[in-house]
């Protein structure tokens, strides 16, 4: 049965967002958009705005476009209200929904994992770190306690190994249109999360983009992937920086020192007891390239070695 036309209030930031509000705009009356306000970014610092507002802005001029630094001061809080939304819904917004805002409003939360596991800011990145089997979505309701609501849907993927964080980004993105459209037709009853299953998955800060040879070939992959985009792996080579942002686990022994190039043709370099091959990097004031793009144009020598950080 076809969903309802609903009025919706639509709150997001990040570019996780984009694939249900299209769908979203698609289908129903966006009464307003809120966002986080237009922010200083790149070199030179410029205000720009979220992904969700570039795209309001561009494709969507019609649709009131909200950016409060607190969304929950009276001011802000009663004009949202007194739209009188059908649902409110929020992807990746980035502030935290006060009880005044909420009271009596349909209100429904897309997150990238299967929670319990993975409530946070990085829930995607936290999964291939850890070597999830199966990563997907839930569609929450919003609590007092960060994504603790009751669950209404989830999506699920057997995790590949060759994602990074920014494929797995836009595939669970993808998950969202037909998510959320699925509970704001059903209304869902929901189900509670079980609290002893709870993990965190913190931020990641620029001071987090180191791997360490010492591990397995494995963990290394799961690194280098699982920091893909944000904030990246970065080695030395040769006293220069290079950033790692592909690699796969090998399954065969080494005993070489961990981060020694055992066939620099072919990018594969030593960790515990097992190898990793590097399949793109980039070096520094360069576009990411290939392996062997880089070997031709570096002549990186066997038994060189790759500097990575010790934990």
């Amino acid at each position: 049965m076809p969903s309802p036309r609903l009025k919706l209030v639509f709150l997001g930031s990040g570019a996780f967002g984009l694939p249900t509000l299209r769908a979203l705009i698609a289908k129903h009356d966006i009464a307003m958009v809120v966002t986080q306000p237009d922010r200083p970014a790149g070199r030179g610092g410029a205000l720009t705005p979220t992904p969700i507002a570039a795209e309001v802005q561009a494709n969507f001029p019609h649709i009131p476009l909200l950016k409060p630094e607190k969304i929950n001061v009276p001011e802000i809080r009663d004009s949202i209200r007194a739209l009188n939304a059908d649902a409110f819904v929020v992807i990746a917004f980035g502030q935290k929904l006060g009880k005044s805002l909420l009271e009596g409003v349909y209100a429904i939360n897309l997150h990238g994992s299967i929670l319990p596991r993975w409530r946070g800011a990085a829930p995607i990145n936290a999964a291939i770190l850890a070597g999830d089997p199966v990563v997907g979505n839930s569609v929450i309701t919003l609590a007092d306690k960060m994504d603790a609501g009751l669950v209404l849907a989830t999506s699920s993927h057997p995790l590949d190994p060759a994602w990074t964080t920014s494929d797995l980004h836009d595939i669970l993105s993808a998950d969202g249109p037909d998510l959320i459209e699925r509970v704001l037709r059903d209304r869902p009853a929901g189900a509670a999360q079980d609290e002893s299953l709870v993990t965190i998955a913190p931020k990641f800060a620029k001071t987090d983009g180191w791997v360490d040879f010492t591990a397995s070939a494995d963990e290394c992959r799961r690194r280098i992937h699982g920091l893909n985009p944000w904030p990246g792996v970065t080695v030395q080579f040769r006293g220069q920086p290079l950033k790692l942002h592909r690699a796969k686990s090998l399954g065969q022994s080494n005993q070489q020192p961990p981060g020694t190039l055992i066939d620099p043709a072919q990018g594969i370099v030593a960790c515990a007891n097992s190898a990793l091959q590097l399949l793109e990097v980039q070096p520094a004031n360069k576009r990411p390239m290939p392996w062997p793009d880089f070997a031709r144009g570096h002549k990186p020598l066997k038994d060189e070695v790759l500097a990575g950080r010790a934990h």
